[in-house]
């Protein structure tokens, strides 16, 4: 059976960072980066939709094509300057504040499918203006068998209707627990999942940062926890992380089944718990699959136990 293809859509960025363990000045960044990066451990055939400015450095473009993700589809707007995104976390590492974002390139992005491009299997669309993501989806010439999306709170502030028409062309969505709530108006994650599913997915992630994620489909829920880490220096991409670990499974495996699912949720968050044990990508770009695997193993004896029922 020939490799599945996958195609990733969303911001390719600068980041500048702050926590209480330390900070940066600009580095590389945005959901599409750590989604095809994370992807890329389980599948060589990732096509990349994105926009960047001149200021873009070359070698990290390089440094992706080595990883087997193509880039036709990245435009490099040249007298333009890249996204940028700065924040600064909390102690608890869950909040932050925005210090800054730069739309800069995104503002006016028209995103180009390449012929290259069409037939694709699998489509992850990263966190983005809903028209942006909606566009790619009409331009492609065929419906790809799994279509996920990524979103957040300020599209739902900002662009509810557009966001609105947009969750009812997906196969799954994924958000924060937070941005459950806000999107469905139920506290109860239960709730707010049958209410958002009811909107379109069939398949819905809630993502709860270090205390794991949960899936839901139907009337069937799993939960994956997270990790518990010694060190965590920058949570920045760990949810777009997650993301491509999730859709980089599916896409290997081929099977979209809810087990399928379960797994790709585990591999998911393998990808994100070593993403945060470094600023940036870093981590994402050095790891064997040696390591994956042996944190695979981690996961497993977390939740595996015996237990006797009593009648």
């Amino acid at each position: 059976m020939s490799e599945s293809t996958l195609l990733v859509v969303g911001t390719v960025a600068f980041d500048a960072i702050e926590t209480p363990f330390g900070k940066t000045d600009k580095i590389i960044g945005g959901a599409a980066t750590y989604i095809s990066l994370a992807a890329s451990y389980f599948g060589k055939k990732i096509n990349l939709i994105s926009v960047v400015g001149g200021d873009f450095p070359k070698q990290q473009i390089f440094a992706m094509n080595e990883r087997g993700i193509n880039t036709d589809g990245l435009q490099i707007k040249e007298n333009e300057k890249s996204f940028f995104w700065s924040g600064k976390y909390h102690l608890d590492m869950n909040t932050r504040d925005t210090l800054a974002t730069e739309l800069n390139v995104l503002a006016n992005f028209d995103p180009i499918v390449p012929e290259a491009y069409q037939n694709t299997d699998f489509l992850m669309l990263g966190n983005l203006v809903p028209a942006v993501q909606r566009t790619v989806l009409q331009r492609l010439k065929k419906r790809p068998k799994l279509v996920v999306m990524d979103t957040m709170n300020f599209w739902m502030e900002t662009a509810k209707a557009d966001l609105d028409e947009m969750i009812k062309l997906v196969d799954v969505l994924t958000v924060n627990d937070a941005e459950a709530r806000e999107l469905s108006g139920e506290y109860s994650l239960v709730k707010a999942a049958k209410k958002i599913m009811a909107m379109g997915p069939r398949y819905l992630i809630i993502k709860k940062g270090e205390h794991g994620a949960l899936l839901f489909h139907e009337n069937n829920v799993f939960f994956a926890p997270a990790l518990p880490l010694e060190e965590v220096f920058d949570p920045t991409g760990a949810g777009d992380s997650f993301a491509g670990g999730f859709i980089g499974y599916l896409a290997q495996s081929n099977d979209i089944s809810f087990d399928s699912m379960k797994r790709a949720i585990i591999y998911g968050s393998a990808l994100a718990s070593f993403t945060v044990e470094k600023f940036g990508t870093e981590r994402l770009m050095n790891l064997s699959h040696d390591e994956i695997e042996n944190r695979i193993q981690e996961f497993v004896d977390l939740v595996q136990f015996d237990i006797s029922l009593v009648d």
